[in-house]
């Protein structure tokens, strides 16, 4: 059963949110304000797969991702609140890149290209890939249902976009192709 994010208590919220963070590497740390938020912006039934934060316009973000869109909100230190969101139906691509502790992650639509700095490095590969399999989920949604986990080409994906992103070098990357396809 999805859970309720709009009636749930703070408690259930907490522990929901802290299963979300422990799956993602996430220690909401700067966010607790826009957690606190979050049910308030949500739709009816809307699910929360992920969340990261990290800096973009100088401010700290909560980046949210659902079943449905990508929220960015920013709750000022005293007062106000800046929110915006992109529908998964216009996200055209999703990507990350990784230092030694931080990274980045851009997000494309049509119109604009969202960066967001200082992510943990840790959460910036699980966020970028829980995106890309919303997105995979929102285009085929029988279609992924339907595809086994250990599916050739759908881990041939993910070495692209781990190469992409450039967590794999083009070297490792013909490696494990080379595997893949040998079986």
């Amino acid at each position: 059963m999805a859970f309720d994010f709009k009636t749930a208590t703070k408690s259930d919220l907490k522990k929901e949110y802290d299963r979300i963070a422990k799956e993602m590497g996430d220690d909401q740390f700067f966010t607790k304000k826009e957690l606190n938020h979050l049910p308030e912006v949500l739709g009816d039934g809307e699910q929360v797969l992920a969340f990261t934060s990290g800096l973009m316009d100088g401010n700290t973000w909560l980046i949210t991702l659902t079943d449905r869109r990508i929220i960015f909100l920013d709750k000022g230190m005293i007062f106000g609140l800046k929110q915006s969101s992109i529908n998964l139906d216009k996200v055209n691509a999703v990507s990350g890149e990784t230092g030694i502790m931080f990274g980045a992650i851009k997000i494309e639509d049509g119109a604009t290209q969202r960066e967001v700095r200082n992510v943990w490095k840790k959460t910036v590969v699980k966020f970028v890939n829980k995106v890309r399999d919303a997105l995979e989920a929102r285009r085929h949604p029988t279609a992924s249902a339907a595809v086994p986990a250990n599916d050739v080409v759908s881990m041939l994906e993910r070495l692209a976009s781990l190469k992409a992103n450039g967590v794999l070098t083009a070297a490792e990357f013909d490696a494990q192709k080379a595997k893949l396809l040998a079986g």
